[in-house]
């Protein structure tokens, strides 16, 4: 196994949060830097996170009648103005092939920062009528966005994530659409990344350019910091208007269409990362982590002690479990550090004493309890053990969670318990000005609407609220 690093070479997580995590999805082998700046090289035990997400959300997304595509990474830059709000907001992010084939290109070429121009205009050609409706799409890809600050996983200039497009028949479908993949995404995270969040409505500051309405889901890091962990997109019927999306309703009237987007990104790694690792490295949720347990075998040179760690492992990879059998000539002191900085949730001990007796000496990740387990019925056990770590860590996840949650209606006192590494619940008149004063003086943003409320006063501006809204700084 690649870098052999131990826990005094990663930084303090309670002084230092920021190194910490670097020095985490560095050393476990999750991700390398690319050559070129801000680019990243997604190692197979990073890869392997990315897997899972992959396929717990392909089998959500096919539930819903959703089909995997491919579309080009090119985007012809003509495509790109046709949405005047779209362009400007992804203007200073665009990479642009100008020359190709050794001579200049007659038009730019845009390497895509998202894939709606493209997508809509195959779409005007797909679409023809409301039979042809809901047309939904999914793709798995690279994106480019020409980032300044950058950090593995987090904020990278190209990263990976799926982006599901789609054209409905009314409003209410689309409506209905970005709030039901919402729904997805936040299951998705506490389900499988055993991650808890805040989901609601953007602002009108915050939302996608283009889009009518924005949706957004916040998870909450160990340092009171939000990470947008996905979005999904109300685009109304801008782009189906740009792009000339048309169908024959069933009244015969040709109208256009209303159209969605939503997309998750390897970042959700990075979330993984921050809500669960302690100051050993990596905590691993059982249900995506790329290695459930690991065994490792004590004076493994004894007779019988090998082969029965191979029997082990081929119950319990049988069952469907993604198992690891350590054999190698490192001392047991030193897979244990190395599978615990990796955070497998669960290690398996089996040596000369555990055969005798029958069991197999199970330590965890998440409480590093040592309980012992049945030989005869390792899979059951594992399997039991597996969910109740699974459950104890979004419990950790949601307690610390709801702690780092605080309402407050003074400015003041809002600002003092974010910088406190909290993120707080206030009343906001929903001016665009005034939201971004707010950001502009202390660096705090809004996250995602929480409710409605036209019955306080604005927490900055003291004018009539419009909703209660969550304040927050953000990676």
């Amino acid at each position: 196994m690649e870098n052999k690093q131990f826990v005094n070479e990663i930084a303090d997580i309670n002084t230092d949060f920021a190194q910490w995590y670097t020095d985490v999805v560095i050393k476990t082998d999750m991700v390398d830097y690319g050559p070129v700046k801000g680019t990243m090289v997604i190692k197979p035990y990073g890869y392997a996170v990315w897997e899972n997400i992959q396929q717990y959300m392909n089998k959500e997304f096919k539930k819903r009648g959703v089909k995997n595509a491919y579309f080009p990474m090119l985007i012809p830059e003509s495509f790109l103005k046709k949405e005047a709000e779209h362009v400007e907001g992804f203007a200073p992010e665009v990479a642009v092939v100008t020359h190709a084939g050794g001579e200049e290109l007659s038009e730019k070429l845009i390497i895509r920062p998202t894939s709606e121009t493209i997508i809509c205009d195959m779409y005007s050609k797909w679409i023809n009528s409301y039979r042809d409706l809901p047309m939904a799409m999914n793709q798995w890809c690279n994106v480019l966005r020409w980032e300044k600050t950058t950090r593995p996983f987090l904020r990278t200039s190209e990263f990976l994530w799926q982006e599901g497009h789609t054209v409905q028949a009314s409003p209410a479908e689309a409506e209905a659409d970005t709030q039901e993949m919402l729904k997805v995404y936040s299951d998705c995270l506490k389900n499988l990344l055993a991650i808890p969040t805040l989901t609601g409505r953007k602002t009108e500051n915050e939302k996608f350019a283009g889009a009518v309405a924005t949706y957004g889901m916040e998870a909450i890091m160990k340092d009171g910091k939000c990470l947008q962990a996905g979005t999904t997109h109300d685009l109304g019927q801008n782009f189906a208007k740009a792009s000339n999306i048309k169908f024959l309703n069933k009244e015969g009237v040709l109208e256009y269409g209303y159209s969605t987007s939503w997309g998750v990104s390897t970042r959700l790694i990075g979330a993984l990362v921050m809500v669960h690792g302690d100051e050993r490295g990596l905590r691993m949720p059982p249900n995506v982590a790329p290695i459930q347990a690991v065994i490792i075998p004590i004076a493994s040179k004894k007779e019988g002690v090998l082969e029965k760690c191979e029997e082990v492992r081929t119950l319990l990879e049988s069952a469907d479990l993604r198992i690891e059998l350590d054999n190698s000539n490192n001392t047991p002191g030193w897979k244990f550090n190395e599978y615990e900085m990796k955070g497998v949730p669960l290690r398996l001990e089996i040596g000369p004493r555990d055969i005798e007796n029958g069991v197999a000496t199970a330590v965890r990740r998440d409480t590093h309890e040592k309980v012992q387990l049945s030989l005869d019925n390792i899979v059951e056990e594992v399997k039991n053990l597996l969910a109740n770590i699974q459950e104890n860590m979004y419990k950790q996840a949601v307690e610390n969670f709801n702690a780092s949650l605080v309402e407050t209606d003074d400015f003041d006192t809002m600002v003092k318990e974010i910088n406190d590494k909290k993120v707080a619940l206030c009343y906001h008149c929903g001016d665009s000005a005034c939201e971004k004063e707010i950001k502009d003086k202390t660096t705090i943003k809004t996250r995602v609407i929480h409710s409605y409320d036209n019955n306080h006063k604005c927490i900055y501006c003291e004018k009539p609220s419009k909703y209660r809204v969550y304040f927050g700084k953000q990676y």
